[in-house]
């Protein structure tokens, strides 16, 4: 029988990251977790790594090749330290991706996500008109054609069978993976005001039917709240994360206060 986590203790943060963009752009949002004592991990994403293979047709994966690599990395960093508390923060896709594992059987201790959505194209503006072409046309006629979704089109070089998961996604609002029921385990859910990518609407959608209401803590981080010379861009708040982690490290001693 394992030790019981230590909840006193600095968590392991596992940071999965958005669609398309490589654990290198995580840099400064490790380095601001590091900054408070805590530990930090970015996850690869596949095909979007220095020197990693990227889609093309016969190189394909999914979302759920995508969700074990959360999964192996959430084990192997309890076989490492099974009494450091582990903290999921997933940016957009990687959310998702967060959101999938925490309803399985082997979860974190908490998670974060930020601008992260079930992207059902009825919670855009407009009904998500362009979400709607792109995921009712584009991805599926582009994936045939060349086996994979090629750049510069949105996700690309994305793999064939997680670009048309996504795009299924968006068509009818149900995700790639099971849902049960909701997350039990403390979860942040931080929507970047005017965010065209997780908009308002969706964002709140998926906070409302992913996670149980007693686990939720909700912050929208408004432009107000924006330093000067910073973001809260759907990208951009990763190259000044400070707002974000100093809201997340009080979000998470405030869940030791209730321990």
């Amino acid at each position: 029988m394992p030790a019981p986590v230590d909840p006193a203790r600095p968590p392991l943060v596992l940071i999965a990251p958005a669609m398309a963009i490589g654990s290198g752009y995580y840099r400064l949002l490790a380095g601001a977790l590091t900054a408070r004592g805590w530990q930090a991990r970015t996850l690869a994403r596949r095909g979007f790594e220095p020197g990693s293979g990227r889609a093309r047709r016969g190189v394909d994966w999914s979302y759920d090749d995508e969700i074990a690599v959360v999964a192996d990395a959430v084990a192997d960093a309890r076989r490492e330290d099974p009494r450091r508390p582990v903290l999921l923060l997933g940016h957009s896709l990687g959310g998702q991706l967060a959101l999938a594992h925490q309803l399985g059987p082997d979860r974190a201790d908490a998670m974060v996500t930020v601008g992260t959505s079930i992207p059902d194209r009825r919670h855009f503006p407009f009904r998500g008109v362009h979400l709607a072409a792109l995921a009712g046309a584009v991805v599926p006629t582009a994936t045939a054609l060349c086996g994979h979704l090629p750049a510069p089109l949105f996700g690309g070089p994305g793999a064939a069978t997680m670009m048309r998961q996504w795009a299924r996604m968006v068509r009818t609002g149900r995700p790639p993976f099971p849902v049960p029921g909701p997350v039990t385990a403390p979860t942040l859910v931080v929507e970047l005001e005017d965010d065209r990518l997780a908009p308002r609407g969706s964002v709140e959608v998926f906070a409302q039917q992913m996670v149980a209401p007693d686990a939720l803590t909700y912050w929208r981080y408004r432009h107000t709240e924006v330093p000067a010379g910073q973001s809260n861009d759907h990208i951009g708040w990763v190259r000044t994360p400070e707002p974000v982690v100093d809201r997340i490290a009080d979000w998470w001693h405030g869940l030791g206060a209730h321990r």
